[in-house]
């Protein structure tokens, strides 16, 4: 990241009727932001809940971000994050030629991830019977 940079990154989530169902995807956002000061997170949805991918990064552009990077906050790779969500991301980035738009692995297929849920489904069968 050069100095001049002006990176965002968006949480890129399904949506859902439910404003609850974005709680945890409120609370990754904040944790994001507390590790990354002065970087801006902006929770996006495919459906259902505002704002689209499309509004997400029009916004970020226009407070100057060059640099985005998408990810997916998705347990896999299926349907939406294979087909629609790649068609979405080049037709942004030929949208905005100037910034660079970087799609990342899907956050539950990222090792990392997958090491913390499972260290912690090995907590839970650690515990003594209540």
């Amino acid at each position: 990241m050069s100095p001049h940079s002006h990176p965002a990154i968006v949480l890129f989530a399904h949506g859902a009727r439910d404003p609850e169902w974005a709680t945890p995807f409120a609370g990754i956002k904040a944790r994001v932001e507390r590790e990354l000061p002065g970087v801006p997170v902006v929770l996006s949805y495919l459906e259902l809940m505002p704002p689209t991918l499309d509004e997400a990064i029009a916004g970020l552009v226009r407070n100057g971000a060059d640099s985005i990077d998408v990810v997916p906050v998705f347990m896999a790779r299926a349907g939406h994050v294979k087909r629609d969500l790649p068609l979405l991301v080049d037709a942004l980035r030929r949208a905005y030629p100037g910034v660079a738009i970087r799609l990342a692995q899907t956050a539950g297929e990222a090792d990392p991830v997958m090491d913390a849920i499972a260290r912690w489904v090995v907590s839970l069968a650690q515990q003594p019977n209540a």
